[in-house]
């Protein structure tokens, strides 16, 4: 496979756990179907709940203004916003694959820190319920659903400790039988 960005051969690196293809010469990262979900679940499992579909509106999709192809199947690759992000990923739209530049997936993992912050705080109980939904009905196999409310639950008491410290010890202190 070639850099869509420099032309260099792209190399095979395991990358949070996640086998992709990465060019040595820009450090862009190349990340098939569903890789780059995996890897940044991998990366972070605090967010590992909050999931973007890149493919959810293809009206937002954009041609690449550097006319990139696809280092898969060699079509053009379209630019596209990462959720409600300002962050622009190419996007294979045949084979769904993703391409980021350098220094991309570290803004995307911030990106989701503070949504994932600000959405468990702002709405946990929706949330709850909503990944305690996705256990039974949602798009990745049950086991990582399972996983993804664990989070959720972790994630909502690590911040509800943080912000109400007294109350929190207090509860902590109150004898289970």
């Amino acid at each position: 496979m070639i850099c869509p960005n420099c032309k260099t051969e792209l190399k095979e690196k395991t990358f949070h756990g996640v086998k992709i293809d990465s060019c040595p010469s820009c450090k862009g990262h190349w990340f098939e179907s569903d890789e780059l979900r995996k890897a940044k679940d991998k990366k972070e499992e605090a967010v590992n709940w909050v999931d973007v579909n890149l493919w959810e509106d293809e009206g937002k999709f954009r041609l690449s203004e550097d006319s990139k192809q696809c280092p898969d199947c060699g079509l053009p690759l379209y630019e596209v916003s990462y959720g409600d992000s300002d962050i622009k990923v190419d996007v294979c739209n045949i084979c769904e694959g993703v391409w980021l530049d350098d220094g991309e997936f570290r803004k995307i993992i911030k990106h989701l820190k503070e949504k994932a912050g600000k959405k468990i705080m702002n709405e946990y109980l929706k949330t709850v319920v909503e990944e305690a939904g996705e256990v039974f009905v949602g798009p990745e196999p049950l086991e990582e659903e399972l996983e993804d409310l664990v989070s959720v639950l972790g994630y909502l008491r690590h911040r509800f400790a943080g912000k109400h410290r007294f109350l929190s010890e207090f509860i902590s202190k109150i004898p289970k039988s």
